[in-house]
């Protein structure tokens, strides 16, 4: 437990950080699952407008450091990829 009063501010901040941090993912992981809804509902401008939605919110995030930029790449990767694969299961 926190004893001098700088050590509670602190606890305090951290405390409110963690929430909006968990807050933030949780958003990039709505985006994400809206992508995925649209490609699994075939639905091609639905899944391309989802996901140039979703690639600014997981860049911005992890620009913030909320995400790793590598979780960012592959998450956008292969969100990407599923887009495509429809755009060409579509275009056949």
């Amino acid at each position: 437990m926190a004893n001098s009063p700088s050590a509670i501010k602190r606890a305090k901040q951290a405390a409110k950080r963690s929430d909006h941090n968990a807050s933030m993912r949780s958003m990039v992981r709505t985006y994400i699952k809206n992508v995925v809804k649209a490609v699994e509902a075939k639905d091609l401008e639905k899944a391309q407008a989802a996901y140039k939605l979703a690639v600014p919110v997981i860049d911005r995030m992890a620009d913030k450091g909320i995400i790793h930029k590598n979780k960012a790449a592959r998450n956008k990767s292969r969100l990407n990829k599923r887009v495509k694969a429809l755009g060409e299961a579509a275009a056949a």
